[in-house]
Order: structure tokens, then C-alpha cells, then sequence
């Protein structure tokens, strides 16, 4: 076995990969950028080597950088994580060249598969289900429009080196294709160093669904049964599950067994991941061929208790699989939400800053890579990340922050206990989506497995702009939070002397005011909690342990568990709990009564201004002052996390000022330009 395995990747992927090697016994050698210098990764291998500065393609993408420093570490192999230099048969072929082990596939397998094009010409001269497009290399933007035409719309427009939704859009029209296939080749050439483009059909209303194989270097394959990924956003998957809720068993035995199939016929040898399109009656085409571990992969590693990158590790190093066919059992159900640094409220857009919090839920004690989720526990919880409390979200990466999983023994309990993961999620500082993951776990589609690729943009085709919780939803926040506030009242009283001798001076009558509900209630406390009781005679039992200062409430109401984060504002809380986001006012009668009377702050008036809605570079501006725009037209492109972001107008003007220009770096509403 390997004694030393330098990671030539970064974040979250270079933590999982750290934390097996360690398992196995294998010293570990990070390599990171100037912005990387105080990340978890450095922190958390045995040696840590400085390749460049932050730009991926000034240091991690750069193969002599990554040469130098395994050469300097002396380390015996080398594991790409995925993204970066995964899928660069360069890279394989230099680490070839200087007898270091690749743990990945053969050359021969990434330049076959890892490249979508070819991918897709093999697996057609194999027979397989593909779906319709243009393989060859589209040379312009003209052309990419006439292709487009040829497939017929709707196409996706895709960078063949590409993976993790970049250099990829979805194009319904002329304008969109030729705008898509230059964002396209843009983003591809930024994130990959390959700016080669392909078209094909975009298959409306589709699931997918994607097969984990592992193969070795003496002839056995297997399959470790399927992820579903259909709940994506612009192509990124947001949410991962194993097993799918919609395939049989006699589909998975088809993809499965097509899968290893077609990864044996380019001679694959390591984990891999075949990924397919399924339409509704359950007919599957052959999408493309990850030569690479996925970000999704946990969950598979929680069904099966593999651990797969172990079993890379072994492959790299010649082993037979421990494990066949027959081997493998799916148990229980697991589910991934992605948390990203991006604003929801905001259009998703990027957001970068310091991680003044950051506290994740707690992850079960026993539960390690490789061991089967149902020996940790009924439920268990596993959080992949890559930063820490105080580390900087930086804008030259990729924006996710971590990967968290939970497991149990059927899918209602998995989202179950996922529901409870997101709310005990502590992150600040930055925009996240952890109040959209967390409607999406209460989304009806999502609960019954329906959804498929498009559900985020069917759900919300205006963007996420919160949840309103249900009266029986508010109600337990009303209790909690007026039960929280006595709490508060007890020590402001006995802070400022108002309880003498134990004298209670604390009202039991209160007013809470939510998400335009308001609810008079009078609160009965005892040693062991409190009974609330609302003006129509419900009433409901309050527990918890919540003092003043805690951001965090572990509550229980009738017995239910309720964990809410808690902020202060100004006579009540700021409450953020299964997806909303809400100032609860707790207040006394006649304060109730006053608040009633007062007037509501106008907003300010920003709709003749183009605001930058993200940190970001401006790429291009599409306009001139004095022009006009009519509704939907490209105004300016701003990168940010190695996205390109098209901002468009809202509707029909006249450019009065533009203050700023390609090459800029802006701000969160910086004004980028002016309308009359």
C-alpha cells in the first residue's frame, strides 16, 4: 500500500479524501493557493505545499505546479478529488510519465469517457440509449444557432470538458443559443482549460438518475445502485438522494448492468459514475460517463457502507475488489443537501465573506466512511465540508460550503431527520440556502418523489423569496417564542432589581405578532416548562433548556421537537425555522395595542438603477448610455465563482449613466448603470 497520497484538489473533497487515507494508515500532503493558505484542508493534512496564487488556473489547474509539489513531498500517488485536474488525461499521463499512481482511471478510460463527446459516440456504437444531439465541435456562435435549429429547441448547450454545472444552458431560442454557447465557452475555458462546446436535445420534464460502478484493473465491475439528482439549479444538483424513490428493481438491475457494461468496454478501473436522463415511464439514455468520484457520493457510502475512496485507494494500488455483485445491499434511505454560499432571497446569486458562525449539527459519534449507516444508528447524521468559523468564503471557488447527509431506516424518517439537520444548521456572515433546502424538504412534490429536473424552476419561477408557514406551524412558534420571552423578562427583571425576594413581577398575558398573524396568549410556567394557552382555549406544552443569548433553541412543543435560531431585534426575536425567516414580536397588550397605530417604513425607490447583485467582476457591458432597452435584454455580465451571470432588463428604458466598465470588480449594490 501507498505510504504517502498528495490531494490535488481543495475544500470539502480534500477533507473526505484526508480522513480515509488517515483511516488507512497513509500520510497525506495538501496543496493549496495564497487564499487557501489558513483552510481546513492545509490544516488537516500531515504536510501542506504552496502552489500559486488564488485563480484555479494560476495554481490548482496548472499540472507543472502540481508535478513540482509531488515531486517535492515524494509522494507515491496522487488523488484528484473531483473538478480541477479529475478528468485532465494530461495530468494522468504526467504522473505516468514520472511513476506516481493516479488514483483514478486509466488514460485511455478518461479520454474515452471523461470527454463527453467521445463518450457519447461510444456508448451509441455500443448500442446504447443516447440522447440526440451534435457531437461534433461547434466552431461559433452562428454555428451553434444553426445546430441548435438541427436538434430543434430546446438544447443544451454543454462544455465537453465539463462537470458540476458549469459551461452549461439551456437555450429555447436563437438569442439564447448564441448568448448560451459564448457563456458556455467562457465558463468552460475559466473552470476546465477546455473550451471545446457540444449541443444536444434538452429532454423536457426528465428525472436524473445516475449509477455508481466500481471497477479494478483485473476485470471485475460492480454497481452500488443508483442516485437520484433531479432537483438541480441551473444544472447544479442542489439535492441528492439514495435510492431513488421512482425506479424498480428490475430498471436499477437494467441501469446497473448497462453501466458496468459500457465502463468495461473502455477497460475503466477505479469509481466512476454513469448518468442517465429517465423519463416518466421509466426509459433511461445514457447522459455522460463522471471518470471521477461524485459530490453526491456519501449517500451512496451510507446504503452500502462502501467506502469508495478506499476502494479508489486499493484499485490505484492493483487490489481485486473485496466485494462482488452479490455483495451489495441497499439499506435504508439516504438524502444530501448541497449548502451554498449563495443569497436565495437574492436570485441564488453568489455571496462571499467571513463565516462569523459557523456550527453545523452534530454528526453521529460512530459513523465513519465505510461503515454501514444502520451499525451507527437508527439516524444518522454526516456533514462533508471544507471550512471552518472564521475561514473566508472566497470568490475564486466554488461557492458550496458543505455536503450535509442524514440517514434512517425508511425515506420518511431520512427527511425527518434531515428537516431537523437544516433548522440546527448555525451559519452567518454570508448568504446561504439553508432556508431553501429546507423548503424543499417540506415541499408536497418532494415528500411523494415526484420531482423531477425542473422542479426548482416550476416551484419557483420567480426566484425563493422565503416560506409562510401554516397556522399550525405558527402557532408552535408563537408559544415557543413567547415562553422564550418570559424567560428574558425573568432575568431583565432580576437584572434591574424588579424581583425582590422571589416576588413574580413578570406579566402571564402576552401578544406575539408573526408572518402578519397575531395570537393573544396567557403563559402558566411551572419548574419543568410552560403551558401556553391561546384567547380560542388550546393550549400547548412548552419545553426547553433556551437562555437568554443562545442563538440556537432546542425546544419541545407537545412533545415535538422544535429548534429554531434565534436573533435578537428590538421587543421580540428574529426566528429562522424550517424555511422562514420571521420577526416575532412578543409584546404586552397595550404595547400590542400602540404598535397597532404605527406607520410602516416605506422602502426606497431603486427601480431606475441597475444594482450589482452579487461580488462580482463585470465581464462585458452590453449597452451604451443613451440607448434604449426593451424588456429582457442583456445589459452587462458579472462573474462571480466562476459563473457568468447575464443581468437583463426588467423592463423597456433608456440608459442614462453607466458607471462602470469590463474589468471592474463591484460590491453588493454597487450601481453598475443608471435609466432615465
Amino acid at each position: 500500500m501507498f505510504n504517502k497520497i498528495l490531494i490535488a484538489n481543495r475544500g470539502e473533497i480534500a477533507c473526505r479524501v484526508i480522513k480515509t487515507a488517515k483511516k488507512m494508515g497513509i500520510t497525506t500532503v495538501a496543496i493549496y493557493s495564497e487564499a487557501d493558505k489558513n483552510a481546513l484542508h492545509v490544516e488537516m493534512a500531515d504536510e501542506a505545499i504552496h502552489i500559486g496564487p488564488p485563480p484555479a488556473n494560476q495554481s490548482y489547474i496548472v499540472i507543472e505546479k502540481v508535478m513540482a509539489a509531488i515531486k517535492e513531498s515524494g509522494a507515491q500517488a496522487v488523488h484528484p478529488g473531483y473538478g480541477f485536474l479529475s478528468e485532465n488525461s494530461k495530468f494522468a499521463e504526467a504522473l505516468a510519465a514520472e511513476g506516481v499512481a493516479f488514483v483514478g482511471p486509466p488514460v485511455g478510460a478518461i479520454e474515452k469517457m471523461g470527454d463527453k463527446i467521445t463518450s457519447k459516440k461510444i456508448a451509441q456504437d455500443a448500442n446504447v440509449s443516447t440522447v440526440p444531439g451534435y457531437m461534433g465541435l461547434i466552431e461559433d456562435a452562428d454555428d451553434a444557432v444553426k445546430i441548435s435549429n438541427q436538434v430543434g429547441y430546446p438544447v443544451m448547450i454543454k462544455a465537453s470538458a465539463g462537470g458540476g454545472g458549469k459551461g452549461m444552458r439551456i437555450a429555447w431560442n436563437d438569442e439564447e443559443a448564441r448568448e448560451g454557447f459564448q457563456s458556455s465557452k467562457n465558463e468552460a475555458a475559466n473552470s476546465f482549460g477546455d473550451d471545446r462546446i457540444f449541443i444536444e436535445k434538452f429532454i423536457t420534464q426528465p428525472r436524473h438518475i445516475e449509477i455508481q460502478v466500481l471497477c479494478d484493473s483485473h476485470g471485475n465491475g460492480i454497481y452500488l445502485g443508483e442516485r437520484e439528482c433531479s432537483i438541480q439549479r441551473r444544472q447544479q444538483k442542489v439535492v441528492e438522494e439514495a435510492p431513488s424513490p421512482f425506479l424498480d428493481e428490475a430498471t436499477r438491475k437494467a441501469m446497473g448492468e448497462q453501466a458496468v457494461a459500457l465502463a468495461q468496454a473502455v477497460g475503466y478501473a477505479s469509481a466512476g459514475t454513469v448518468e442517465f436522463i429517465v423519463d416518466g415511464a421509466k426509459n433511461f439514455y445514457f447522459l455522460e460517463m463522471n471518470t471521477r468520484l461524485q459530490v453526491e457520493h456519501p449517500v451512496t457510502e451510507l446504503i452500502t457502507g462502501v467506502d469508495l475512496v478506499e476502494q479508489m485507494i486499493r484499485v490505484a494500488n492493483g487490489e481485486k475488489l473485496s466485494i462482488t455483485q452479490d455483495d451489495v445491499t441497499l439499506t435504508g434511505w439516504a438524502i444530501e443537501n448541497r449548502l451554498y454560499a449563495e443569497d436565495p432571497y437574492r436570485g441564488f446569486l453568489p455571496s462571499i465573506g467571513r463565516l462569523t458562525r459557523y456550527r453545523p449539527p452534530a454528526e453521529t459519534a460512530a459513523y465513519t466512511p465505510g461503515v454501514a449507516a444502520g451499525d451507527a444508528g437508527d439516524v444518522v447524521v454526516r456533514n462533508d465540508t471544507g471550512v471552518f468559523e472564521g475561514g473566508e468564503i472566497s470568490m475564486y471557488y466554488d461557492p458550496m460550503i458543505a455536503k450535509l447527509c442524514t440517514w434512517a431506516p425508511t425515506r420518511e424518517k431520512a427527511i425527518e431527520a434531515m428537516r431537523v439537520a437544516l433548522d440546527s444548521f448555525e451559519v452567518e456572515g454570508i448568504g446561504h440556502n439553508l432556508p431553501f433546502l429546507s423548503a424543499v424538504m417540506d415541499h408536497p412534490i418532494f415528500i411523494k418523489g415526484e420531482m423531477t429536473t425542473a422542479f426548482i424552476e416550476e416551484q419557483y419561477p420567480d426566484g425563493f423569496a422565503g416560506v409562510d408557514l401554516p397556522e399550525a406551524d405558527l402557532r408552535r412558534i408563537a408559544a415557543a417564542s413567547a415562553a422564550m420571552n418570559r424567560v428574558a423578562e425573568i432575568r431583565r427583571a432580576r437584572v434591574s432589581g424588579r424581583l425582590d425576594n422571589h416576588e413574580r413581577k413578570v406579566g402571564d398575558t402576552w401578544n406575539v405578532t408573526l408572518q402578519d398573524t397575531s395570537f393573544d396568549m396567557t403563559i402558566a410556567a411551572d419548574k419543568v416548562g410552560s403551558t401556553v394557552t391561546f384567547e380560542d382555549g388550546t393550549a400547548m406544552r412548552v419545553s426547553g433548556n433556551w437562555t437568554p443569548g443562545d442563538q440556537l433553541a432546542n425546544m419541545s412543543v407537545d412533545d415535538a421537537p422544535l429548534v429554531m435560531k434565534v436573533g435578537k431585534v428590538s421587543g421580540g426575536f428574529r426566528i429562522r425555522s424550517r424555511g422562514a425567516d420571521l420577526t416575532v414580536h412578543v409584546r404586552t397588550p397595550r404595547q400590542a395595542e400602540l404598535a397597532r397605530k404605527m406607520p410602516i417604513k416605506v422602502a426606497p425607490d431603486t427601480s431606475k438603477l441597475l444594482l450589482c447583485p452579487m461580488p462580482g467582476l463585470i465581464v462585458k457591458v452590453d449597452v451604451e448610455e443613451g440607448q434604449e432597452v426593451q424588456e429582457g435584454q442583456a445589459l452587462c455580465t458579472v462573474e462571480a465563482m466562476k459563473m457568468e451571470n447575464i443581468l437583463r432588463a426588467e423592463r423597456k428604458g433608456v440608459v442614462s449613466k453607466i458607471n462602470a466598465a469590463a474589468g471592474d470588480s463591484l460590491a453588493v449594490d454597487d450601481v453598475i448603470m443608471e435609466f432615465e
